[in-house]
């Protein structure tokens, strides 16, 4: 299993239970501690190492045994400050709707729009966050752009994913998102076709290329 879906296949159901619960605590804390740090830049640091750390070692890692990216890290694009806004959730003009994404061979995520958000240049144009009904709920942002298929994964990269972690927390009175491009990382089914995870709709896929966050190599 993962911070996606989970992994397929048999195994003692308690271990992995326990040890997916340990993955998903890490990784809350992991971003509890980036969203305490006032500067970005040394919170995208603390975030590849922790994030490598866990790919590295532990039981739920998405990596096979013996990927030389256990050793050498999850490639990534340096900081880039422009990729970083504080973004007002504007409504969706049909109202809340629902969204059933294939994630695997037998299964489906449902997501229900909640909002688009207006991404700013570099990037422009807009994105539709989701809330993940699945896990009791939570924040969903994925992404799609000009890199997808040779830079980066080809079913894009997700932003957010509250349920399982992943939440970079508001601005200002809270109004405002966080949405720092900086952070985008590959969902496990590219490390391992294993794992199940949904991947960007068309309503999360932008043109421009997004050279910010985790990339193939």
């Amino acid at each position: 299993m993962s911070e996606d879906d989970g992994a397929t296949g048999t195994g003692d159901a308690g271990r992995v239970a326990l040890e997916l619960a340990d993955w998903r605590r890490r990784v809350a804390e992991l971003y509890a501690a980036v969203r305490q740090e006032a500067d970005p830049r040394e919170g995208h640091r603390l975030w590849r190492a922790g994030r490598d750390a866990l790919f590295r070692g532990h039981p739920q890692s998405a990596l096979r045994p013996g990927d030389p990216l256990r050793e050498t890290g999850l490639p990534c694009w340096p900081y880039d400050p422009a990729y970083r806004f504080e973004v007002m959730l504007e409504p969706v003009p049909d109202g809340s709707r629902a969204l059933e994404l294939p994630s695997g061979e037998n299964g489906s995520t449902l997501l229900r729009a909640v909002g688009l958000l207006e991404l700013p240049e570099p990037v422009g144009g807009t994105v539709t966050l989701w809330w993940l009904e699945q896990y009791a709920g939570g924040l969903f942002l994925p992404l799609r752009d000009g890199t997808a298929g040779a830079e980066s994964y080809g079913g894009g990269r997700y932003l957010l994913d509250t349920a399982k972690g992943a939440d970079l927390g508001t601005a200002g009175p809270g109004d405002r998102l966080v949405v720092d491009l900086n952070f985008l990382y590959h969902p496990s089914c590219r490390y391992d076709d294993a794992w199940l995870c949904p991947l960007a709709p068309p309503e999360n896929t932008v043109a421009t290329r997004v050279e910010a966050g985790e990339r193939m190599a």
